[in-house]
């Protein structure tokens, strides 16, 4: 994935261990360790604006119990598909 950037430098303090890991990730993936931190960094700015979309959880409950997008004819179609599966079913001690 190639990003048009301009690089600054920084300067940063990393415990012993984030260093050698930074060092492993740098060799096993066959880049640099600014890239390790630039795309470790991208990963995690990716991953809170998923979690910063998701529905809160009383929003969600809401938005189920008004329906959850179905509208009545398709709950009802839905209703009746699941009792003539449920009514259908052949329970393990019912069988010959």
């Amino acid at each position: 994935m190639a990003y048009s950037y301009s690089l600054k430098r920084t300067s940063m303090a990393l415990d012993v261990f984030t260093l050698k890991t930074l060092a492993e990730l740098a060799q096993r993936w066959s880049v640099s360790k600014a890239e390790v931190i630039r795309q470790a960094v991208r990963q995690a700015k990716e991953a809170a604006d998923r979690e910063s979309n998701l529905p809160q959880p009383l929003k969600a409950l809401d938005w189920l119990q008004e329906g959850g997008g179905l509208t009545l004819n398709e709950a009802s179609a839905f209703r009746e598909e699941v009792r003539a599966e449920r009514e259908a079913k052949v329970h393990w001690w019912e069988q010959p």
